[in-house]
């Protein structure tokens, strides 16, 4: 087959995909691929396929959902062979995302979740994980809560089967609660601040011969309980202890005296069915219905009670679990201990009691709460990475393993050359040692001289774009571009005639200086003059074009130091969040009194490849440091301007 290169290359699997996406385009793909010119680079090869795949994708296949995801499939198979890069189905991934409908992508996301294995290979994993994790948090964003949380349950279910469980970004390193998750009720202003709730229930009585009694001073006791369900820490206060000792006796008590039966209309009936009077009972409510004339309904629903009565479980156990975040005065005395052990055997008691099967599902809680205690003792333990036990091992070849980018440069810093962990831009800035003296370089000079260009014989002076190229010439190197004049009463009509008076001056400025000669000036030195300085002008004006696109997603130093300044005095919480021990943050203390927050960022910065940024904003925002956060928004939000100029 005969060599092309690549533009031919791209038309040419365009072509192939026109007509449809099938599995015989892989190997048609390919044969393009080894076709082309041997010395073209393979990451020119690669682009080129990489532009002809968007490009479908956009023009023909986006409209379906079946033609997207057998895109998506192909360019996974092609990036095995090495075809295009390995983040590429990834990339074609967030562009329908980011351009379809929220039903669309509900869809489509189905093909993703079936592909976990695929993306968790490791030709994938390393290179599409960061890309993945900022498309399903761009989804999450998108999606309401409440609305849609279907999807967003299983967008997170998604990112729990593709991380591994060591993985930062998925972890609740310093076990911090949803507080922003409130329950608002109402006459909740009665419970705040107060002590006591006052009794009124002739205002809301609701008495059914199969419902319990429900009066205010029952309801606003149960919905307060959700204050402390939200917030366990503030169990640790005295006074607040005491008031959810007092909500709980009526609340359990009331479980207590109205039992639910096995079998029955009510037994069979959940509250969601009686509220929206549809036999789907797959259906659920993301938060709590707190109507008051719901109540009495709510509290003979079997899942509601279990749903309450579990809430119970966890807080008793983050109570007397001993956890790395706590506290110093976070732990409770002997009396308030013997109280959370009397009343767990209580919950335990009622959710055998409540059908259908409690003693089965009260077991099962048992287990899960067991194995959540295994969970907090590996949190405790600084969530160290789970590896498999000893023999179960592969070693992995010398080739493969990858070394620590400050071990490259450190290498790179000894032979005086420059390691920018991109092989390309290593490259290219390692052409010269000095690379702003090879920018001002005269092999970096393309512009002709203006004398030869205007006398160039097989340029036509009726060629607009010829025109348009000589007056760029002549404003650039010439002096008589703004003074040059016509005669007298003379016009000049057409660009073409003012060139040629323009060339005409010229000969007329070198005549003149020849006759100069024998004034002492050395002719040959003044044009070399002229000629040194015209180029130097030239050059000046050129911008290098070499440079990193990518360097900016690092910080600077006086980067570090304005984000550190914006951090203050949460720097330490910042560092427990990122998963430093006591005694390294003691270091930074040591270290750099002053300002240990900037030796932090620096380290943090140099020493983790995928730290950039972008990813420092998100933890910052997590954390609720806004100020920082936004600071280093407008970090990434300038530097990615000054990169589009």
């Amino acid at each position: 087959m005969e060599e092309i290169n690549c533009f031919v290359l791209q038309q040419n699997v365009m072509n192939i995909l026109k007509n449809a996406v099938s599995e015989s385009c892989e190997s048609k793909i390919k044969l393009q691929f080894d076709s082309t010119e041997p010395n073209i680079e393979i990451s020119d090869k690669k682009s080129a396929v990489e532009h002809a795949l968007r490009d479908i994708l956009i023009k023909n296949c986006i409209e379906k959902i079946e033609t997207v995801e057998k895109m998506v499939d192909l360019s996974m198979k092609l990036a095995r062979q090495d075809i295009i890069s390995a983040f590429f189905p990834v990339s074609l991934l967030v562009d329908v995302f980011d351009v379809k409908t929220l039903d669309f992508c509900e869809n489509l996301f189905t093909f993703v979740e079936q592909n976990v294995n695929v993306f968790k290979e490791p030709h994938f994993f390393t290179p599409c994980k960061n890309s993945l994790l900022r498309m399903c948090n761009d989804l999450l964003r998108r999606l309401s809560r409440s609305q849609n949380t279907v999807f967003c349950g299983r967008i997170l279910m998604f990112l729990a089967k593709f991380f591994p469980f060591s993985e930062r970004s998925g972890l609740n390193i310093v076990s911090e609660f949803n507080v922003e998750n409130i329950t608002e009720f109402e006459f909740s202003s009665n419970v705040e601040g107060t002590d006591e709730i006052p009794q009124e229930p002739e205002s809301m009585a609701v008495e059914d011969s199969s419902t319990l009694k429900v009066d205010k001073h029952l309801y606003l006791k149960f919905w307060a309980l959700q204050e402390f369900f939200r917030c366990p820490y503030t169990c640790y206060d005295k006074e607040k202890f005491k008031k959810f000792t007092g909500y709980t006796k009526d609340v359990l008590a009331a479980f207590k005296s109205f039992k639910l039966e096995e079998t029955g209309e009510r037994s069979s009936k959940s509250v969601n069915d009686i509220i929206q009077s549809s036999k789907d009972s797959e259906q659920f409510f993301a938060k709590f219905l707190t109507n008051p004339k719901l109540l009495s309904l709510q509290l003979g629903d079997s899942n509601f009670r279990r749903t309450v009565l579990v809430q119970y479980l966890i807080l008793f156990q983050y109570l007397v679990s001993t956890i790395k975040f706590k506290g110093e005065n976070d732990k409770l005395n002997s009396t308030q201990q013997d109280y959370v052990k009397e009343t767990e055997s209580l919950v335990y008691k009622l959710l055998n009691e409540t059908p259908p099967r409690g003693k089965e599902f009260s077991e099962a809680i048992k287990h899960i709460l067991k194995r959540e205690e295994m969970w907090n003792n590996w949190k405790n333990d600084g969530c160290k990475e789970i590896k498999r036990p000893e023999g179960h091992e592969k070693e992995v070849p010398e080739s493969r393993k990858r070394k620590l980018l400050g071990e490259e440069v450190c290498t790179a810093n000894k032979l005086k050359k420059f390691e920018l962990g991109n092989p390309e831009l290593t490259r290219l800035w390692n052409l010269c040692p000095d690379n702003l003296q090879a920018c001002k370089g005269s092999d970096r000079n393309f512009l002709p001289p203006l004398e030869t260009y205007l006398e160039n014989k097989e340029m036509s002076s009726d060629d607009p774009t010829y025109l348009w190229r000589a007056l760029r010439l002549v404003s650039k190197q010439s002096s008589h571009f703004f003074t040059l004049l016509a005669p007298p009463n003379e016009k000049i009509e057409k660009i073409a005639d003012y060139l040629k008076l323009f060339s005409q001056k010229i000969q007329k400025d070198k005549i003149e200086i020849k006759q100069e000669a024998g004034t002492g000036i050395d002719i040959e030195q003044a044009e070399a003059f002229v000629e040194e300085h015209v180029n130097s002008e030239q050059i000046d004006d050129v911008e290098p074009e070499d440079e990193n696109p990518h360097k900016a997603k690092k910080a600077t130093p006086e980067q570090i130091v304005e984000i550190a300044k914006a951090i203050g005095d949460d720097w330490q919480k910042l560092g427990k969040k990122l998963g430093l021990e006591k005694d390294v943050l003691e270091y930074f203390v040591v270290k750099k009194p002053e300002a240990p927050c900037e030796l932090l960022l620096t380290q943090l910065f140099e020493e983790n490849d995928d730290e950039d940024l972008e990813s420092l904003a998100y933890t910052l925002e997590g954390m609720k440091i806004l100020k920082a956060a936004n600071l280093v928004k407008k970090m990434c939000e300038s530097e990615e301007a000054m990169q589009v100029d």
